[in-house]
């Protein structure tokens, strides 16, 4: 599996953007509410989100500094540390997700910076929440090819999150030639540009994984889920 693609979102969870926000229970003026509605519109209309994703096969495990490593076939990439090591505990493959909502929220954001810092603050917000459903909709595309291949996925899991170092980051993206298939680029303090972009990997393994959600209604890719469409299960739920 080799793709880039673009993806079609034309919603966001608000309780997401809220939840973005620190919302909690407070309550709002209908103008403020009415408002946050308007900027997570105009995000919609202004992202261009896309991503890239690769299914590498596991060609080892070992340690490496003292640490567990899991090496995947065909790249330069590892997976360096216990987190990691565990939550891909017999994966016999690995799903490789990058995703950006696209230049244009950047450059919407700095353009509020200096004329509306509420809508600003809403705004980044609803990036967030909005390449959250990009990297849903890479997922969905995980699940369906290790469901050709009679796999099972577990969750996807990304550089950052426990002890997986930020310092994975060029070398998966290298791996998906990233810079040129989505235009993500790093800083030195490997901070990526566009600025709403993820990256993470997901497990393919033989046996299904303990239940993560209750229905495929509740999952988050079932809104991009091409074998709920065809009538087929992946055995996540």
């Amino acid at each position: 599996m080799d793709v880039v693609q673009s993806y079609d979102i034309r919603s966001v969870d608000r309780a997401e953007v809220l939840r973005y926000l620190g919302y909690a229970g407070q309550e709002f003026s209908p103008e403020l509410d009415a408002r946050v509605d308007d900027v997570v519109a105009r995000c919609l209309d202004v992202a261009r989100p896309r991503g890239a994703v690769r299914v590498f096969e596991v060609a080892g495990r070992g340690e490496k500094d003292g640490a567990p490593v899991v090496r995947l076939g065909g790249t330069a990439l590892e997976l360096r540390g216990r987190s990691i090591s565990e939550h891909l505990d017999g994966a016999v493959a690995v799903g490789v997700i990058a995703v950006t909502a696209g230049a244009g929220i950047d450059a919407e954001l700095r353009r509020l910076s200096f004329t509306d810092r509420v809508a600003q603050v809403v705004f980044d917000a609803a990036g967030s929440a909005l390449v959250e459903r990009a990297a849903d909709a890479a997922e969905a595309g995980v699940v369906a090819a290790a469901a050709d291949r009679g796999l099972f996925c577990g969750s996807r899991f990304s550089p950052g999150y426990g002890d997986l170092p930020l310092a994975t980051q060029p070398v998966l993206l290298a791996a998906l030639d990233a810079q040129r298939a989505l235009g993500i680029t790093l800083s030195a303090e490997l901070l990526m540009s566009p600025t709403k972009s993820v990256t993470a990997v997901v497990g393919l393994f033989e046996g299904p994984r303990a239940a993560e959600r209750p229905s495929c209604a509740a999952c988050p890719c079932a809104d991009f889920c091409v074998l709920r469409r065809s009538g087929r299960g992946c055995g996540r739920v």
